[in-house]
């Protein structure tokens, strides 16, 4: 008797310690969802389209990619702040949700240092300086120069914050005065651009590039302090006579806060190993991002960092509270 119940009592054990790792090995039972901030097309849907693949084909689910465009980012944020914290749903975000929408608003919507949970960080892209043909500049120097002989008469398309940003900041610096026109995102703007309605985007490498190489669109410069390898032959920011940005358009993958230890480990082991594939950074690469991955600490340390840089880029290119 001693011996049966000795047996039935191991076998207990056995399963009440089995039971967290099976939940854990379980996961995923289904498709997991990236809401990104912008809508089709933009390089948010292509980054997050490229990763995703990748990450479901690993994990045996798919991954889908769900558009929340607006709000600067806000929209796709609170949907990922109101999920369950289940694992099933995070923000393939950018600086826009995470380092802009607290700055900007009197009352955020969200904490973004409380109601996420920080998984991973995702990398850095590239964006470049374009104008429509008719615009009679060949350099950005020669674009500074006509905007200051030409006060407002030139509009620039903001599909994003931190392209309103970084051009207000090029446009202070330099004190020419050009009008931003905003639009929900990248895409958007680009029949008014091709037209002619509005004339200067710095925009990302997936809605301009296409068009560089087209001839629609002249490229003046990369708004980093390097040259990209996508157009090598473009001038940097700093070749092209000005000082690097404090700020850059950056990408991360965030849960709903109270996402389990568990899951956020799995999760950060699996996304480390798609970005360090080199077909999937190739793939990246050709997009104009540079993958780059980290802990969810690493991750965490870098958004309150990014909160205090972005708010002095703001202030800076007078952009005021909403």
């Amino acid at each position: 008797m001693r011996k049966l119940i000795a047996a039935i009592l191991t076998i207990i054990a056995a399963h009440i310690i089995a039971a967290p790792l099976a939940a854990q090995q379980a996961y995923p039972a289904r498709p997991i969802r990236f809401v990104i901030p912008f809508g089709p097309g933009s390089a948010s849907d292509t980054l997050a389209r490229i990763i995703g693949q990748e990450l479901g084909q690993n994990l045996g689910w798919p991954v889908v990619v769900v558009h929340k465009p607006g709000a600067d980012g806000a929209l796709a944020a609170i949907e990922v702040q109101r999920s369950a914290p289940d694992g099933y749903t995070y923000l393939f975000g950018t600086n826009s949700p995470f380092s802009v929408v607290p700055n900007i608003r009197k009352e955020p919507p969200y904490d973004v240092l409380k109601d996420f949970t920080p998984v991973t960080y995702l990398g850095d892209n590239t964006f470049f300086l374009v104008v429509h043909p008719s615009v009679p500049a060949k350099s950005l120097p020669e674009l500074i120069a006509y905007a200051r002989a030409n006060p407002r008469k030139l509009n620039h398309a903001t599909g994003n914050t931190y392209a309103l940003v970084a051009t207000a900041m090029l446009a202070a610096r330099n004190g020419i005065e050009l009008e931003a026109v905003p639009y929900k995102s990248e895409p958007d703007a680009v029949p008014d651009l091709l037209a002619g309605r509005v004339q200067v985007l710095n925009g990302t490498t997936t809605t301009t590039v296409p068009h560089i190489k087209a001839g629609t669109l002249r490229v003046l410069a990369t708004m980093f302090h390097e040259r990209s390898p996508v157009l090598p032959d473009v001038p940097s920011l700093v070749e092209a006579g000005q000082a690097k940005l404090p700020i850059s358009p950056w990408f991360a993958l965030v849960g709903p806060a109270g996402l389990p230890a568990e899951i956020v480990a799995r999760m950060n082991e699996e996304m480390v190993k798609v970005l360090a594939k080199p077909e999937i950074r190739e793939q990246l690469g050709r997009q104009g991002f540079i993958a780059r991955s980290s802990t969810p600490a690493e991750l965490a340390a870098i958004m309150k960092e990014q909160l205090a840089i972005w708010k002095d880029a703001l202030k800076a290119a007078g952009v005021q509270q909403q």
